[in-house]
This record gives structure tokens, C-alpha cells and sequence, in this order.
């Protein structure tokens, strides 16, 4: 070999030896999810909510807009401020990357699920602070249990890498396992749980069982939580499935009632829902009367987001959408009945659009051809 090749030979070396001692580059923009993100023209957004200009109470304008179609049980969907979109399929265990070009990719395959009835891939939630992961909420053989993986590549080449079991030991069952993720301003992990099916256990405060749950990004109880060495952040909850912060910091859980009532509840640390000791309001001081309710033929509340001050409710038997202006909780308008089916989740899409998710191929709806998708709408202010 002569000498310039051996020059070329070993500054091709030293170039490999630096790229691969040199840090990863993110996945995604450091900021947790749930927290404002910039967007690009430098406003705060957020990735379930979005604080937008005060234009009060909102509602859908023209016709929603198809933006995946063929899911399989889609569950949950979390936009990445990348501009990709991260949607688990409960039954596959499958996450798919919509990108912003609007192809759809399969990022990975969660191991471990074992899907039937409610159980299966749940709620996914993001969150980088340098190390770029994707928590996802699961039933396993045993358990419910929240992991995260490292998420690899980039936009439009994600992949999951290896993995850390962040909490386990949540009661499983056919039905009633919550399942929703989502990160508060606080930087903090908060899940909900269902009481699988054994009411009994929402009340009981060793139970991860019925509750709210808040945890740190790496699965530890955090100092200022409720109960000193405990997750429990509130209790006495039957299936909650939605949760969102609003853009004053408030937390907001939507739960799935017995034959009654189903609630919209505003979450303060460490009080008790009621259940099963009470469905719906009137259970007494020593429980919190939920913000609103409904019947659970117009409502069955899964994922909900919000938008500026308005609440959005994905309702699963309800097949429709509740608007709730948080300047006036008690009060909400249906959108959307019987048009799309059941669905699942409701959340801020980007520009003051919102996004929802049909859910007709979970075992319990009408599939239709394309069935399942996500939806995009825009939104204006409500005319009274």
C-alpha cells in the first residue's frame, strides 16, 4: 500500500472512531411531553394541548380530513414536535410514524403484549431530556406495567431501542385497565389505572389499582407526591382514560362509569373520586363531585385533549365528540354523533387543529371500509 492510501486509510479510521464515540443526535426537541413546545414561528404549543390566543369557546369547521387510514384498535396518539406523529395499535402491539410528508411507517413491535378484551398497547407518551424515550402503557401476562425505549433514528426512520421497565405490578384484566400516559408541566410521569375489574381496589391505598398515578421520568415516587413512598396521586377512580393539562396547569381526567354516570373530573393531589362508594356527584364530602357527567349510552369517555380553554372528549358507546369551554365546565356541546363511529382519542393537532381517532375495529363497533383513522379539523370560535 502506498503511503497515500495509507494517509486515507487511517483518516477514514480516525472519522469512524469519531462518529462513533460522538453523542447521538435527539430524536426529537428536549422538552417533555405535555410541556409548551416552540413552534416554528417561536409561540408555545404543547403536545396534547395547546394554548392558543384567546378566542373562546371553539368548535369544528368544514369537514374533518382524513390523515391515516387502515388502523388496527388505534389507542393513543402522540404528534412529536419533529413534525412526526407516534400511534400505538392496541391488538398488533405495532407503533406507526406518520410522517410530515403523510407516509406511515411501523417504528417497532412492543414485546411482552398480550392483548384481549381492553388490555393490549395502551398510551404512549414522549419525553426527551437528552435521552430521547417513548413510554408506553401495556398488558402483559401478569400485569400492567409502564416501560420506555429509546427511540432511534430520526423523522421517518424511528426505531425502538432497548428498553427499562419504569413501573410494574399495575392489576390487569379483560376490562378496566385505564392506560393513559401523559407528562405534566412538573416534568413528571402521570398514569391512569383502572380497577380491573374489582372495585374494591380503587379505594384501597396499596393498590395501584383505580388510581391516578405520578411518577418520575425514571419510575421513582417523587418527594412531593400525595403519600410519602407512594405513586397514588388520587384514588377511588373506576377506568379513567383521558388525561390533559390546560394551559394554567390544571389536570383534567375523563372516566369510564359503571351503568350511571360518566365523569369529567379536575384532579387535585391526594383526594378520593368516590368509586365505588358513589358514581357520578352526591357521594359526600369526603369525595370529589366530578365537573361534569353524562349518561354512559351518550358518553363512555376515552382520550380527551384540549385547545386554547376548550376540552375535547372522545366518547367510545357516545360516538361523538363533547366540547367543554373550561371557563364554564359545566356545560358541553356534542359534535359529530353517529358520523365516525366510536372513538378513542381527542388531542391539539398543530395551527389550532384538532385531531381524533376513530376506534370502530376494537371488537365493539362497525368497521367501515378504511376504518380505523385519524381525523384533522380546524377550529373557530363557537357562535352562540
Amino acid at each position: 500500500m502506498g503511503q497515500r492510501s495509507t494517509t486515507l486509510a487511517i483518516v477514514a479510521a480516525v472519522a469512524l472512531l469519531i462518529a462513533g464515540c460522538a453523542p447521538a443526535q435527539p430524536a426529537f426537541l428536549p422538552v417533555p411531553s405535555g410541556q409548551p413546545v416552540p413552534t416554528p414561528d417561536g409561540v408555545p404549543g404543547d403536545v396534547r394541548s395547546s394554548s392558543l390566543d384567546d378566542r373562546g369557546p371553539l368548535r369544528p369547521a368544514g369537514t374533518p380530513t382524513p390523515m391515516i387510514s387502515g388502523l388496527s384498535a388505534p389507542w393513543s396518539v402522540v404528534p412529536l414536535p419533529v413534525g412526526s406523529t407516534l400511534v400505538s395499535e392496541r391488538d398488533t402491539a405495532r407503533v406507526l410514524e406518520h410522517t410530515r410528508e403523510g407516509d406511515v411507517r411501523v417504528v417497532g413491535t412492543v414485546p411482552n403484549v398480550v392483548p384481549g378484551g381492553e388490555g393490549g398497547l395502551l398510551g404512549l407518551a414522549a419525553h426527551d431530556a437528552g435521552t430521547p424515550y417513548l413510554y408506553a402503557y401495556y398488558t402483559s401476562g401478569s400485569d400492567n406495567r409502564i416501560v420506555r425505549f429509546e427511540l432511534l433514528g430520526a423523522p421517518g426512520r424511528y426505531e425502538l431501542g432497548a428498553s427499562d421497565e419504569v413501573l410494574t405490578g399495575i392489576p390487569r384484566s379483560r376490562t378496566h385497565n385505564g392506560g393513559r400516559l401523559a407528562f405534566g408541566p412538573d416534568g413528571m410521569l402521570y398514569a391512569t389505572t383502572g380497577d380491573a375489574g374489582r372495585p374494591a381496589l380503587a379505594q384501597d391505598q396499596n393498590s395501584l389499582a383505580g388510581k391516578i398515578l405520578r411518577l418520575t421520568p425514571d419510575g421513582a415516587v417523587p418527594d412531593d407526591n400525595p403519600t410519602p413512598g407512594s405513586y397514588v396521586y388520587t384514588l377511588g377512580h373506576r377506568n379513567p382514560q383521558g388525561l390533559a393539562f390546560d394551559a394554567r396547569g390544571q389536570l383534567w381526567a375523563a372516566e369510564f362509569g359503571q351503568n350511571t354516570w360518566d365523569e369529567l373530573n379536575l384532579i387535585e393531589p391526594g383526594s378520593n373520586y368516590g368509586w365505588p362508594e358513589v358514581e357520578g356527584g352526591g357521594g359526600g364530602a369526603e369525595f370529589v363531585d366530578p365537573v361534569q357527567q353524562w349518561s354512559t349510552s351518550e358518553a363512555s369517555p376515552s382520550g380527551l385533549g384540549i385547545v386554547g380553554d376548550t376540552l375535547v372528549l372522545a366518547s367510545l358507546r357516545g360516538q361523538r365528540l363533547w366540547l367543554v369551554d373550561l371557563d364554564d365546565p359545566s356545560e358541553s356541546t356534542a359534535v359529530y354523533a353517529g358520523e365516525f363511529g366510536r372513538l378513542r382519542d381527542a388531542l391539539a393537532g398543530p395551527d389550532g387543529t384538532l385531531w381524533f381517532l376513530t376506534n370502530n375495529t376494537d371488537g365493539r363497533g362497525s368497521p367501515r371500509a378504511g376504518d380505523d383513522r385519524l381525523y384533522s379539523v380546524p377550529l373557530l370560535p363557537r357562535e352562540d
